[in-house]
């Protein structure tokens, strides 16, 4: 299938290298990606580039440095549930309570 579109043979390339830089925590080779996709005809991609662009450094960092929010996103989701569970039966002093009690 590949064979007979350019389009998803070059979307496929892309998606495979951002995948291997994302992995192998190789942001240091963005730059060279963005212009790689700029170069092809794919709109959906030069959106994606355009708000990567935006935030560059912080992207870079993302995908070079070993930290990461993911604890404190798991935490956010968690009192997220909790609070959409509890939507219009009792006033935060419940909602504390289920959330100091449910770790």
């Amino acid at each position: 299938m590949r064979t007979h579109c350019p389009e998803l043979d070059a979307l496929t390339r892309h998606v495979r290298s951002f995948a291997a830089m994302l992995t192998g925590r190789q942001g240091e080779h963005l730059p060279e990606w963005l212009d790689a996709v700029r170069q092809d005809d794919l709109p959906s991609l030069h959106t994606l580039a355009a708000g990567i662009d935006r935030d560059r450094d912080a992207v870079i960092a993302g995908l070079t440095l070993p930290w990461n929010s993911g604890v404190v996103e798991g935490h956010v989701n968690r009192i997220k549930m909790l609070k959409r569970q509890m939507f219009g039966r009792a006033g935060f002093a419940l909602l504390r309570k289920r959330v100091l009690l449910a770790r």
